[in-house]
């Protein structure tokens, strides 16, 4: 399993222009349009950051004889963005809030945050293994003052920065509320295929959503632990000051050394699952938790399948469930790892079409609450969500995907599942994970130790032993 990061940080100026707002190219509805039950809760009122890198087109000479572009990322991404805007028009709106804390889009046509900037960088210099954390990350996606909040600013925030060696950076941030990762992934595909000569997306959006709005009475029907009023007794929501952001990646060879310490009744688990209980184990051994204290692990699952019928294919809201395993420190860290692994699945299995009405009615009846957040740790896993496959005309990114991890309206809880290429061409998940420092060198040393023994005992070692004694993984990328 490796660690990112170089010894050497790297250091670069941006060049920015004024930030601009971009429109929809001609004239969109004004209306009011409602967010769904699940949209507005309170834990998706954040801004999250999506960040994707492009090398200098090979298919092409981007400079004439004068040295001058042919084509300009920044101004080719500018227009086809109006132009996406005039069918995804509801993010040039703005958000406003009624009763009930009920939020809905303004469709305002004011515009999306543009910027367009030029960095004294190469490519290369960022180094073969791009993947969070990114140097000088808010200098590739400037927040912009007075832009960032949930009301009454611009949903989406786009900056093109183009480097030295002809390649550029996009950087995206986008109000949650508005789209969960595979929804954004289709609008920033639509972006691409517009920009790269097409009229209009080949899949045309689509709102509806009022099929994830609560039931009229609503009533609560499913156990929804992940919405529990949990006090913080003893100070365990991560402290924001001394927190370091370090990034695993976990290839074939992590993967199959994982698959060792699971018991054959168990073998068809998932890697999500695997990955999963594993990471939310090795955590909870460097955070020193007291033994009696419930530790939560909150896993992100995708709904759109989960309905009869499914939810149209374009739908591009939020329409995920933040199911939780629960475990005092105690058992989850002395147990076998089955343990914590079954916890997990069974944490996934509860998300159907009934669970989904019940969240949504929960939300109204409740007031939009948070997801506990109390000794919780969330992970999302994007690795289909098509971040890499976004084209604007110069290939695929050499990495797309979430900019950061510990990103939410309570920093340093979430984890990314990001798909993700080494140097050595092995494909594999690169999961960005942010823990007080004391913390992270456990985690490390927890990691290591683990991955160690399997080395040096190949025959399939005890699963409780294995991630009791030190410390999980980090092969180099």
């Amino acid at each position: 399993m490796a660690e990112s990061g170089s010894c050497k940080p790297l250091v670069y100026k941006v060049r920015r222009q004024e930030p601009e707002l971009v429109a929809p190219a001609k004239p969109t509805p004004r209306e009011l349009k409602e967010l769904s039950d699940i949209d507005d809760q309170e834990g998706l009122r954040f801004q999250i950051p999506v960040i994707q890198f492009y090398k200098k087109s090979d298919a092409e000479m981007l400079t004439t004889t004068k040295g001058e572009l042919q084509r300009d990322p920044a101004k080719v991404i500018r227009k086809a963005l109006a132009q996406a805007l005039v069918f995804y028009y509801p993010f040039a709106g703005r958000l406003r809030e009624g009763p009930g804390r009920k939020l809905m889009v303004d469709c305002t046509g004011e515009g999306v945050v543009f910027i367009e900037a030029d960095a004294d960088v190469t490519l290369e210099q960022f180094g073969h293994a791009l993947q969070p954390p990114f140097p000088s990350l808010e200098e590739l996606l400037y927040d912009v003052p007075g832009s960032s909040g949930v009301l009454h600013c611009p949903l989406l925030l786009i900056q093109v920065t183009r480097l030295k060696c002809g390649g550029f950076v996009f950087g995206l941030r986008l109000n949650h509320t508005m789209s969960d990762a595979a929804g954004l992934a289709q609008f920033m595909n639509a972006v691409a295929e517009i920009a790269r000569g097409a009229s209009k997306p080949s899949v045309p959006p689509v709102w509806q959503r009022e099929l994830l709005n609560a039931r009229n009475p609503p009533h609560v029907t499913c156990i929804h632990r992940e919405y529990e009023e949990v006090v913080d007794t003893k100070g365990t929501i991560i402290p924001l000051d001394d927190m370091a952001h370090r990034s695993f990646f976990f290839g074939p060879t992590e993967v199959s050394a994982l698959r060792m310490l699971v018991p054959k009744h168990l073998a068809h688990c998932s890697t999500f699952e695997i990955l999963t209980a594993f990471l939310w184990r090795c955590r909870t051994i460097a955070l020193q938790p007291n033994s009696e204290e419930e530790m939560r692990i909150i896993c992100i699952v995708n709904s759109r399948s989960k309905f009869n019928p499914p939810l149209p294919i374009s739908f591009y809201g939020n329409a995920f469930a933040f199911p939780v395993a629960v475990s005092t420190a105690k058992k989850l860290c002395e147990n076998p790892f089955a343990y914590a692994l079954e916890l997990v699945r069974k944490a996934k299995a509860d998300v159907t079409e009934e669970y989904m009405r019940s969240l949504a009615d929960l939300m109204v009846i409740k007031g939009r609450p948070h997801f506990t957040v109390v000794r919780s740790y969330l992970v999302s896993d994007v690795t289909r969500a098509g971040f890499g496959e976004v084209d604007f005309g110069w290939g695929n990114p050499v990495y797309g995907g979430p900019a950061k991890g510990g990103v939410g309206a309570i920093p340093g809880v979430a984890s990314f599942y990001i798909p993700f290429k080494n140097n050595k061409g092995e494909s594999g998940i690169v999961v960005p994970i942010c823990l007080p420092a004391p913390a992270m060198e456990r985690f490390v040393k927890q990691l290591d130790g683990i991955f160690k023994q399997i080395h040096d005992h190949p025959t399939k070692p005890s699963a409780s032993n294995a991630t009791k004694t030190g410390t999980p993984i980090m092969s180099s990328l």
